[in-house]
């Protein structure tokens, strides 16, 4: 049985601050599929087109008949424990850090031997389930659980050290008007967060989610406002040594497209919020952050940012707004090669439209916020990199997958005669 995790002790501030290090992130191009994988939580492996073998390790060609045709699939990630071993001390300083490490192969019930992580409360020789997650270098490896929960089993420090768990972690949530404010902060007090920094902008306003939030004790209410650098550096410079989760859920929207607007005004206002505000947050936390991502149980860990789906194909009659929802995750991209160094994670939460006066004349399904909420707190126990929240969000990443054009097709087809 895992141990439970303990709150950590008041930091020393004269005790220096570990320095971030990763695993070793060397991988062929065919393995990158099985980070693509790790990214979304999904168990996948190359199966043969030809034979229909399952391949591991991932490979060029295929093991039984040499065919190059080897997509990846989900599979049954069950088997067997075949063998383990306990490393101890190692070559590498991030395994150094963190020994003791246990390893082990196990058999899969599709056929191949996996050499894979193994979870403390695993028994030898025992059935397990696997799991595929994203390292701290971001890639992905392989986590052998057991078949049953156990408890405290989020604690084991190998499989924390693969997802980016709130428990006992500082989190900044970084706009405190929206419906998503409190619903959001209740689920990560449950979650095991100790504290919830909320940002309000424009304070002198009245803040409707001000009484709920007041009566979450956990919650701090703090000044922030995205479009004022000034703001951003101040906040940075009083809790910035202290978030180890930063959720952006700062946004700006309003429906219309570029020829149905009289002006440029609104595009500038979900451009300076929705692209510029996100990257005035990363220049005055992401630093900091970055220095933190090896500081014990409440190191700093992940980065959410959460877009629309229509980042990744524009919606009718929200053009403007889904042009700065694309700005914003290419600027995301780029940030997760830059925290990729220091071993931060990059989450963008992609979801369909919420129930919010902006969205109310599309037809549901919609996104509540207690359904947005939860999926955040999954991808932060699972350690993800992209989560698609709601039937829209995922609808449209399935239709992408199959192909892009036709997507764009179907997504526009009425947009010239609503001119």
């Amino acid at each position: 049985m895992s141990t439970p995790l303990q709150p950590p002790p008041k930091k020393n501030p004269q005790n220096r601050t570990l320095s971030p290090t990763r695993p070793p992130e060397a991988r062929s191009r065919a393995a990158l599929g099985l980070t693509a994988a790790a990214a979304e939580g999904r168990f996948a492996l190359q199966v043969c087109a030809a034979c229909g073998s399952v391949q591991y390790p991932p490979r060029d060609a295929c093991s039984t008949c040499l065919s190059v045709n080897l997509p990846w699939r989900d599979i049954d990630p069950h088997g067997d424990l075949l063998a383990e071993t306990t490393v101890r001390t190692s070559t590498n300083l991030y395994f150094r850090e963190r020994a003791p490490w246990r390893l082990g192969s196990v058999k899969l019930n599709a056929g191949p031997v996996i050499l894979c992580h193994v979870h403390g409360d695993v028994a030898p020789r025992s059935p397990v389930r696997l799991i595929n997650r994203l390292d701290r270098a971001g890639q992905g490896v392989l986590f052998a659980l057991p078949l049953d929960r156990s408890p405290n089993m989020e604690d084991d420090p190998q499989l924390r050290a693969l997802t980016s768990d709130p428990k006992h972690r500082r989190v900044l949530i970084t706009e405190g008007r929206s419906d998503l404010a409190p619903v959001l902060a209740k689920a990560l007090v449950t979650a095991g967060a100790s504290t919830i920094f909320v940002g309000v902008s424009e304070t002198w306003r009245p803040n409707p989610q001000q009484q709920a939030l007041s009566e979450i004790a956990q919650v701090e209410i703090l000044p922030l406002d995205v479009t004022d650098a000034s703001s951003t550096r101040e906040l940075a410079g009083e809790i910035g040594g202290k978030v180890d989760i930063l959720i952006n859920t700062a946004r700006f929207i309003r429906p219309g497209s570029a020829l149905t607007r009289a002006d440029t005004a609104f595009a500038q206002q979900e451009m300076d919020v929705n692209y510029l505000g996100l990257m005035r947050l990363a220049q005055s936390f992401g630093p900091g952050m970055c220095a933190r991502t090896a500081d014990g149980v409440n190191a700093a860990t992940a980065w959410v940012n959460i877009l629309s789906a229509h980042a990744l194909m524009p919606a009718p009659g929200f053009g403007s707004f889904s042009a700065s929802q694309a700005a914003a995750l290419s600027l995301s991209q780029s940030l997760r090669g830059e925290f990729r160094g220091a071993g931060l994670r990059l989450m963008n939460v992609f979801t369909g439209p919420t129930e919010d006066d902006w969205h109310q004349p599309l037809p549901p399904p919609k996104v509540l916020p207690r359904g947005l909420a939860r999926s955040i707190v999954a991808g932060l126990h699972d350690g993800l990199e992209d989560v698609y929240c709601g039937d829209v969000a995922q609808d449209l990443i399935a239709r992408m997958r199959r192909d892009p054009k036709v997507l764009e097709r179907e997504m526009t087809m009425g947009a010239a005669d609503g001119l």
